[in-house]
């Protein structure tokens, strides 16, 4: 699959089946988040892989706005560790990108991915905190629920030239 395919075929997966993902693969897709562009190479991103089924069902079982997280083998907490930063209100940015490759690599190996955000909820971040040990300067940015899928949607073409501007805002 090649980046452009990647990124256009692309879909969450809400439905996985029990079969837990290989060390290699998470691997890889841990390896790809990690590569991610980020702010003066300042790497805020911290990843807590989550596959203790009584843990992964605390934290899929929160109850938040629209319910539960989304059950599968594995959920990966994406984290923003401020701690040590000079820039600290890049940490989202930054993780936000470490999100992205993330999905796409566990697109590109045939697996499937949704993520639900914690960050700016504060009972959820405070709820994961609290599960998980998080301390004060690491802020949980996203659960992302992750496995084999047991069927993706189909993708569309969200490309909308009405929200392209060239040299400008233009009111509509």
């Amino acid at each position: 699959m090649d980046l452009f395919e990647a990124m256009l075929t692309r879909r969450s997966a809400r439905k996985f089946t029990d079969e837990p993902i290989s060390d290699e693969m998470l691997e890889k897709i841990l390896r790809a988040a990690m590569a991610a562009a980020n702010s003066g190479n300042q790497q805020p991103w911290r990843f807590i892989v989550i596959d203790n089924p009584a843990l992964r069902d605390r934290i899929a079982e929160l109850d938040i706005e629209r319910g539960g997280y989304y059950k599968s083998p594995q959920l990966i907490v994406v984290c923003g560790d401020i701690g040590s930063m000079k820039w600290k209100m890049h940490w989202l940015a930054d993780c936000a990108a470490a999100l992205q490759n993330l999905l796409l690599a566990t697109h590109g190996l045939g697996l499937g991915a949704v993520w639900q955000e914690l960050y700016p909820y504060h009972k959820r971040v405070a709820a994961v905190r609290g599960i998980l040990g998080i301390p004060e300067t690491v802020y949980p940015m996203a659960v992302v629920s992750i496995g084999h899928p047991i069927d993706v949607p189909e993708p569309t073409d969200r490309y909308d030239p009405a929200k392209v501007m060239s040299n400008g805002w233009i009111a509509p």
